[in-house]
């Protein structure tokens, strides 16, 4: 006779961390956007070693608010035992296997390499195990940060760019019209068998004309093209201030908003610094400022051919920074920087860039994270030329700002 036995369940605490909690709590440290300076002086340096991840996770596990005071205690007893290691180990293979992180193994350097050597530093000591947050990670990142922009400002749901006129779409909120050429073709079933009853009466078959066609009618929502240009200049982490991993948040978000809710809008990345460069949205949370400059010119002209590809109703630059224009590019391709007051040559030519935005019909709103006199000259003068927002804020109320005036921004009316 087979026999059963029975044991104390003992509950895995691996299995009871929330993976979704546990990644909000890790974001910062996940984002983080710090660089190596010349003397090898680290500013918040973005780690991407494993150990690394297991101390952040260790931090949040203890110290944050993702248990109940029961958990909690058993946590404390874990690590009291030395047994925390274990239990990391294993919340860093859920996060593996639900596809929020990647590991790279640790390099073995004893492996007979297939490429040509070189001679440089000893490789003998192994290098640490690398992790890598996956798009999937960076979906959520930008999902939760979005979610939790849309709950400070009292929002559970928002609307599109809506207008004055109607269209015939898929969204039907109003009369339907007699089918024109061109029209999509949204039928209105009732109002089409109407008018071929009306014209033809109750026969089968009943046949149906050209004229008595109807389609429904939606509000019309017009589409938009916007770049949203980022600084990633040195300034953006120093002064003992992060301020480009805030921004970095926000323009997740942003991208969640458009691709969830303004699925006919678009968006573009363009990292302004000495120079300037379109950057895939998927590469965004893996950005790190640099010792730069802020090259503003460089990133307009960079906007504008972006923009000059796009067929949208409405076109657009949103703009974050937290200094003055410091540097442009010469003809000849080299830099010219000064990031001593305003200099004139950087401010002129900055400004001729400002001036072709608005021959082309381009908006530029821009949102400052610092108020220095240099800024506030130069952003006002903007404004005044390319009928623009201007918004003076901090980089933890940056997404408010930011969400607010996408989605109240009227779109042109379109005869």
């Amino acid at each position: 006779m087979k026999r059963v036995k029975y044991s104390k369940y003992i509950p895995n605490l691996a299995d009871d961390v929330s993976l979704d909690d546990l990644m909000d709590a890790l974001s910062n440290f996940l984002l983080e956007s710090g660089f190596e300076d010349e003397l090898g002086r680290m500013y918040k340096s973005g780690d991407d070693a494993l150990d690394a991840l297991r101390e952040a996770i260790r931090e949040a596990l203890l110290n944050s608010d993702l248990f109940d005071e029961e958990m909690r205690e058993q946590m404390e007893q874990l690590q009291s035992k030395g047994e925390m290691d274990e239990l990391i180990d294993e919340v860093i293979g859920r996060m593996e296997q639900e596809g929020f992180v990647t590991i790279a193994p640790p390099h073995d350097p004893t492996r007979m390499s297939t490429t040509a050597g070189s001679v440089g530093q000893d490789q003998s000591r192994q290098k640490p195990a690398k992790f890598e947050v996956t798009d999937k990670g960076l979906d959520f990142l930008g999902y939760r940060t979005l979610r939790d922009l849309l709950g400070s400002l009292g929002r559970s749901s928002f609307g599109r760019h809506d207008t004055r006129d109607t269209a015939t779409g898929i969204e039907t909120s109003g009369s339907s019209k007699l089918y024109e050429f061109g029209d999509t073709m949204n039928l209105d079933i009732n109002a089409t068998l109407s008018s071929a009853i009306q014209r033809e009466g109750l026969t089968l078959p009943l046949q149906i004309e050209y004229s008595d066609l109807h389609v429904h009618q939606c509000e019309y929502q017009s589409s938009c093209a916007t770049v949203l240009m980022l600084d990633c200049s040195h300034s953006m982490i120093l002064y003992g201030e992060d301020r480009f991993t805030p921004a970095k948040k926000v323009a997740m978000a942003l991208s969640q908003l458009i691709r969830t809710q303004y699925p006919g809008d678009t968006l573009s990345l363009v990292l302004f610094h000495d120079s300037a460069e379109e950057l895939p949205l998927s590469q965004l949370a893996r950005v790190r400022v640099g010792p730069y400059y802020t090259n503003t010119r460089e990133g307009l002209r960079m906007a504008q051919r972006i923009l000059q590809r796009q067929r949208k109703d409405m076109k657009q630059i949103i703009m974050i920074t937290d200094g003055k224009p410091s540097a442009v590019t010469l003809p000849d391709g080299r830099i010219y920087k000064n990031a001593f007051g305003l200099d004139p040559m950087v401010v002129s030519q900055t400004l001729e860039e400002v001036a072709k935005c608005k021959r082309a019909g381009v908006l530029i709103n821009t949102f400052m994270l610092a108020s220095d006199p240099g800024l506030v000259q130069f952003v006002q003068k903007v404004t005044e030329m390319c009928r623009g927002k201007a918004y003076f804020t901090t980089p933890y109320t940056l997404g408010q700002y930011l969400l607010m005036d996408y989605m109240n921004r009227k779109s042109k009316t379109v005869h």
